[in-house]
């Protein structure tokens, strides 16, 4: 199983429960899983985490771009366009504005990349909220109708059996 990480897993254990400088073991097993080929970032989400609050300086991007981290987390597939768009279409809606496709974002890309092949995840931090509609859709309710799977961060982590001792057992 491959498992892609929304922007929002990084974004939040970096600033709520594994911030880099605290539990640095937490991202070089992610960089390790990167290069296993079993964690990757779709280059779309990849832009997400730069775009953040403090752009380049941000802890995270500067993190991302040491040595090899980029490339052993980026995915290196392109994504047929039409797929991005049945997902919006299918599991947003056929009818959305400019607006509300920015609100959107970049989740049809990163659901796109879980369809395109077998065994493909989405990891996010996103709740499901099924009663949410239009460009307000969650990412796992939006998995659930395009029929791809979706796990939340702590799954992911129980899954790949991360612990703080992981190059004991790697």
């Amino acid at each position: 199983m491959m498992y892609l990480l929304d922007a929002s897993v990084l974004i939040t254990a970096h600033n709520l429960y594994y911030p880099i400088d605290a539990v640095p073991e937490y991202w070089e097993w992610l960089a390790h899983m990167g290069a296993q080929g079993q964690v990757k970032m779709p280059f779309e989400i990849y832009e997400e985490v730069k775009e953040g609050p403090d752009g380049e300086k941000d802890p995270l991007f500067a993190w991302l771009q040491q040595g090899g981290i980029k490339d052993a987390l980026l995915l290196p597939d392109t994504i047929e366009p039409g797929l991005v768009q049945k997902v919006i279409v299918e599991g947003y809606a056929p009818d959305l504005t400019d607006d509300q496709l920015e609100q959107v974002g970049r989740d049809p890309f990163l659901i796109a990349y879980a369809l395109s092949a077998q065994d493909r995840c989405v990891v996010t931090v996103e709740t499901s909220e099924p009663r949410k509609q239009r460009q307000n859709r969650k990412i796992p309710d939006v998995c659930k109708t395009m029929g791809a799977t979706s796990h939340d961060p702590f799954k992911f982590n129980r899954l790949l059996g991360f612990r703080t001792n992981w190059k004991q057992f790697a």
